[in-house]
């Protein structure tokens, strides 16, 4: 699966004390859609933003199938997620912390990759998305990794179901430190009030792993 890459201007394979945002777009999107969120989060993080491997015929692109609506088929994610992982592998350094920060489709990524590695990632932000339907390998570790992991959405989603929002609010709490946080009157987007949510938990969990902004904070 191929992956492209859009980043800040810097190269994230060359060593930095500076920890960096894995940013992965929703359904029929592209990677040029989350790096506009960068301005309002703390400016201690670089960023990267990857475009899924799926092109659609409709445009845009996609990290795995739609099938069952909320239920996408196990190998397709997983193997999607072990795209993602290998290209950080190839192209991070490995000394770099990695925040993973996903919309919709793109926050199911973000649970996916937390459970494939877990204790790889200091934090998680899934914006309006989801969890697989699945018990896997990692889960355990997961649980007892207790990973802080923001979750955000809308009380009035209309492309993400209730269903499928309460079974990510059904497990994440035992598979993560979880801040969970439902914006009445919020569709399928994000707020500005979300974004200043997101940014008080990222600037909190640099302090819990013992990192700083450029302000001391």
């Amino acid at each position: 699966m191929e992956i492209t890459a859009r980043r800040d201007g810097v190269d994230p394979a060359l060593p930095s004390t500076r920890p960096l945002l894995l940013l992965l777009h929703g359904y029929g999107s592209h990677e040029g859609d989350l790096p506009s969120l960068a301005a309002y989060l703390p400016d201690a993080f670089d960023w990267v933003s990857l475009r899924a491997p799926l092109g659609l015929p409709t445009g845009g692109f996609a990290w795995f199938p739609i099938t069952v609506p909320g239920r996408p088929g196990a190998e397709s994610v997983i193997e999607a997620a072990d795209a993602v992982l290998a290209w950080l592998d190839a192209h991070v350094h490995p000394g770099t912390p990695v925040v993973p920060l996903g919309f919709s489709q793109g926050g199911l990524m973000v649970t996916q990759l937390l459970r494939q590695a877990p204790g790889r990632f200091p934090a998680g932000v899934v914006l309006s998305g989801f969890t697989l339907d699945a018990t896997l390998p990692g889960d355990e570790v997961l649980a007892a990794t207790r990973t802080p992991v923001f979750f955000g959405h809308g009380d009035a989603d209309r492309v993400i179901s209730a269903e499928t929002t309460a079974r990510a609010s059904a497990w994440l709490p035992g598979h993560s430190t979880l801040t969970e946080k439902v914006y009445a009157g919020l569709p399928h987007s994000i707020s500005a009030e979300e974004l200043d949510d997101v940014s008080r938990f990222l600037t909190e969990a640099l302090v819990s792993a013992g990192r700083t902004t450029r302000n001391g904070v």
